[in-house]
């Protein structure tokens, strides 16, 4: 990072609270990485709380921690460090790499179009659908957690006041998610967030055992609603909602699978998100109810477009130029949603939730009470959804944000 790159832009002195809501997707966890590098550089938001799940609890983490030893500058400068140190350990401790390579590999882990499926990753598959990760790896060792551990200070973490932190975890044994706050954050914690059952062991902590954080929260919303004090929350996608075509190799079938999956409990959350909205906005609720809900405003940077072109394979890729792309990528995209809805922060969404989310079926049909009651007696004046041209960032403008009351939430949930 040189010199002209540190510094702070001529817009910083007028800034913008607002949550970050960052995916899990492995090293395309550096898209994310991107993004977050020219938010900070850009200067006019100031990050009050990040939700983060897998590669995106790593983000998190390292971001925080920078800033809290080192300011913007540090933050930066932290995730480079980071990233970098990922690629390097993926240089000598890939699983693709260890199996496979040899004269046969044909350079074939370089591979990660759509369109071009890699044949070493196919039978990495292969080994680990047919051998779990106690019989692969006895010992449990993940270079992953002594990188962690060379790159964050975790106790200085715990006291970090700047963000707050919430990463998610799937709890083996009931099934639900677990979030994990700023002051229980430990490399084991992340690592928990972080752990693909098919290659490591689950994780113990406190007597429970977790896996990957993106079966039930990837990421969780829920902690940025009721713990922060920004009203405006940013999702960072890694997994593609929408595909244009139909999968039918069996590659292209477990890429969109794995997309799939990992975005459901997202959608699912964003679902709930626009039912409350609705309540709020059409005067649902007696007034002594209203104030025990918050009216977020949602913002979406999707990997429609920006990560298309990339298989489920290329998220095990550690080269430091793949790394550095996907980087470049999430800049350019971040720069692109500042440009059209920087503006947009602090007075009403830039994503329409009923449009994305509440267009199903019986869904669109206007809210009834059981017993078809009259129309409700009340409206809320809230200004009316305004469109905007669709750009790729994008998709519409929804409502304010209503009196926020603080409420605590499980941990466990």
């Amino acid at each position: 990072m040189n010199a002209s790159s540190k510094q702070r832009s001529p817009h910083s002195r007028s800034t913008k609270p607002i949550n970050l809501a960052l995916q899990g997707g492995g090293a395309h966890g550096a898209f994310a990485w991107g993004v977050m590098d020219k938010l900070i550089e850009d200067g006019r938001l100031v990050i009050d709380g990040i939700s983060g799940t897998s590669a995106g609890s790593m983000n998190a983490v390292v971001y925080a921690y920078g800033r809290t030893t080192g300011g913007a500058d540090g933050a930066r400068e932290a995730l480079e460090k980071f990233w970098k140190a990922v690629s390097d350990s993926g240089q000598r401790y890939s699983m693709v790499k260890q199996i496979f390579q040899n004269p046969f590999s044909f350079g074939m882990e370089k591979s990660f179009s759509n369109s071009s499926p890699s044949p070493s990753f196919e039978a990495m598959k292969f080994l680990t659908d047919s051998f779990s990760p106690y019989q692969l790896n006895p010992t449990n060792w993940n270079p992953l957690l002594d990188l962690l551990n060379s790159q964050v200070d975790f106790d200085r973490l715990n006291q970090c006041k700047e963000t707050r932190l919430f990463l998610s975890a799937t709890n083996v044994r009931s099934g639900k998610v677990r979030v994990f706050n700023t002051h229980e954050i430990t490399a084991a914690t992340v690592m928990a967030s972080s752990c693909l059952p098919h290659l490591f062991q689950a994780v113990e902590i406190d007597g429970e055992h977790y896996w990957d954080g993106g079966y039930m929260g990837n990421p969780s919303l829920f902690p940025l609603f009721y713990n922060t004090t920004a009203g405006d929350v940013l999702i960072v996608h890694i997994n593609p909602i929408e595909r244009d075509n139909v999968p039918q190799s069996p590659s292209e079938i477990y890429d969109r699978v794995n997309e799939v999956t990992f975005n459901s409990s997202l959608i699912k959350e964003l679902r709930a998100v626009a039912f409350v909205q609705k309540l709020l906005d059409e005067g649902w609720l007696k007034d002594e109810y209203r104030d025990q809900l918050r009216y977020v405003r949602i913002h979406s940077l999707r990997a429609d477009k920006a990560l298309a072109d990339l298989n489920a394979a290329s998220k095990f890729f550690s080269e430091w130029d793949f790394l550095t792309m996907l980087r470049d990528r999430g800049r350019d995209y971040a720069q692109q949603w500042l440009d059209e809805n920087y503006s947009d922060v602090g007075k009403r969404s830039t994503v329409d939730l009923r449009a994305e989310f509440l267009n199903s079926g019986s869904e669109q049909a206007p809210l009834q009470s059981v017993n078809a009651a009259s129309p409700p007696a009340k409206k809320n004046n809230a200004e009316k959804p305004r469109k905007k041209k669709a750009t790729g960032t994008t998709k519409a403008i929804t409502k304010p944000l209503a009196n926020p009351v603080a409420k605590r939430i499980s941990k466990d949930r």
